[in-house]
């Protein structure tokens, strides 16, 4: 993730924010890297879908993975990121389609046609920001495209029609556990952004509390105050996050020793990485990895069914 130029990135958000104002509905896509993946919130609710590229995401005090056809709704000034993974090195020219559309536009929207008032639950879940699982990559990116290619009330329709269609699907999780209900400082949205680079770029060396308060510009108190609030965890819990959900990633896919991963995604011993994993996914990393390999040959073994049927 880079640190994005706060003009560069302001004038596309300000760009974004008068369309809204304009028209009810923004859309926008880029590719990776770009000067717009970037730890951030804003007063729209946001739609998101991820096209190519796998990585970490971040919503509110969220951090997971994601892939091709994750599709995230997030709800008013819910901070999030997507960084993809350090091992991408080749330019991508799509991984991202953005709709941006107001809370306020879809409540006026359920007043006029009662049966779209069954989207005021799924805003209220985007307050936590809402992952829809298992929704079909090529029709959600049909969906996104009929958002793009269209203007004015038809723009409005085709978003308020991807809603109703998510706000159908069984399958989803809250993210976060925290709600946000007023806008972040601009100021410490910036100080905060380069702190969570400093931890994505550093996890598995040496992260500092102190390190980390210096690069914000703050004490190591007051980062900590502003650092908890902004983002719902306590710093060593934020670090912690993101070296469990790496070792997440080389249990599932590498047979690695799992005292060999504890120590490559930077803890120092490992009682405090086996506490640490259990604390976050309930589970110790022996188990998941067994979980992990077995939800993998259930697959295979679907896979298989369905080419021997065809």
């Amino acid at each position: 993730m880079s640190i994005v130029p706060e003009t560069a990135f302001r004038t596309a958000e300000s760009s974004q924010a008068d369309e809204i104002r304009e028209t009810g509905v923004s859309y926008n896509e880029h590719g990776s890297p770009s000067e717009l993946i970037r730890w951030h919130a804003h007063e729209a609710c946001e739609l998101h879908l991820i096209t190519a590229t796998r990585g970490k995401v971040f919503v509110g005090d969220y951090i997971g993975r994601f892939e091709p056809g994750q599709i995230v709704l997030t709800g008013p000034y819910v901070p999030h990121n997507w960084v993809s993974d350090r091992q991408q090195v080749e330019e991508v020219a799509l991984r991202d389609m953005v709709v941006w559309i107001r809370a306020a536009d879809i409540e006026k929207f359920s007043q006029v046609y009662p049966q779209a008032a069954e989207l005021g639950s799924l805003i209220d879940m985007a307050a936590a920001g809402v992952e829809f699982i298992d929704f079909d990559l090529d029709r959600a990116m049909t969906m996104m495209a009929a958002v793009r290619d269209s203007t004015g009330f038809e723009r409005l329709l085709a978003v308020l029609e991807f809603l109703h269609t998510l706000n159908r699907w069984p399958k989803r999780q809250l993210l976060s556990t925290m709600r946000i209900t007023a806008p972040p400082n601009l100021a410490t949205e910036k100080q905060i952004d380069r702190v969570v680079e400093y931890v994505i770029e550093n996890y598995d060396s040496g992260v500092s509390l102190r390190d980390a308060a210096e690069i914000a510009g703050m004490s190591e108190s007051s980062f900590s105050r502003k650092f908890q609030k902004a983002t719902g965890n306590r710093f060593v819990d934020f670090v912690n996050r993101v070296r469990i959900g790496r070792a997440c990633v080389l249990l599932a896919e590498t047979d690695q020793q799992i005292s060999t991963i504890c120590y490559e995604v930077g803890f120092n011993n490992v009682a405090n990485f086996n506490r640490q994993f259990s604390r976050l996914k309930q589970c110790t990393p022996g188990k998941y990895r067994r979980q992990m390999h077995l939800n993998q040959a259930e697959v295979t073994v679907q896979s298989t069914a369905g080419l021997a049927q065809g």
